[in-house]
């Protein structure tokens, strides 16, 4: 396996796109994980450097103006992500590299790194199935649910310009889906 190569999920919230990328760190623990940054609170047990790297609005913007970020992007008014480039220029010197982002981040990452990338797209079969899936998860608000159902529909317009396009309707068979894309990519 070469390394320093880039795989990138994308997905409305509620696709399953989490779920998949840690199915893939537990079946090749090879790959590393691009940990994102973000400026919103820690949701459960979320832990700072391991799931996100949690900034304020105020010191996300300040590294946004050190230009620190392969990108980023303001979700929400307020509320950024954005991929720290120290953290994947230090990776990519020795593993590949999961990234488990927004749609538009995605789609700057594909741009970014091209032929080394990789880009899935994430889709649940429904906008109905999605919010049924982000109400069962539990650990959002119906105010916050709303408005990612609300954004799905637009989200879901990039699927184009992803490379893959998995429907995540049965997990076992986008599991099967997943590693056949992934290992024809890592061995070209």
């Amino acid at each position: 396996m070469k390394k320093g190569k880039v795989v990138i999920f994308s997905a409305p919230s509620g696709s399953g796109k989490s779920t998949l990328v840690h199915f893939l760190m537990d079946k090749d623990p090879s790959f590393g994980f691009s940990v994102s940054a973000t400026s919103r609170p820690p949701r459960g047990e979320e832990k700072h450097g391991k799931d996100y790297f949690f900034f304020t609005p105020d010191e996300f913007r300040a590294r946004i103006a050190a230009d620190e970020f392969v990108e980023y992007e303001e979700v929400y008014p307020g509320r950024f992500y954005g991929t720290l480039k120290s953290q994947v220029e230090r990776q990519l010197e020795y593993q590949n590299i999961l990234f488990d982002v927004d749609v538009k981040g995605g789609c700057s990452l594909k741009k970014y790194y091209g032929e080394r990338a990789l880009f899935i797209f994430v889709q649940a079969p429904s906008i109905e199935v999605l919010r049924e899936r982000l109400v069962r998860r539990g650990d959002t608000a119906m105010e916050e649910i709303e408005k990612r159902v609300g954004k799905a529909e637009y989200e879901m317009t990039f699927s184009k310009f992803a490379d893959r396009v998995i429907v995540n309707d049965d997990l076992e068979t986008a599991k099967k889906e997943l590693m056949i894309i992934v290992d024809k990519f890592l061995n070209e």
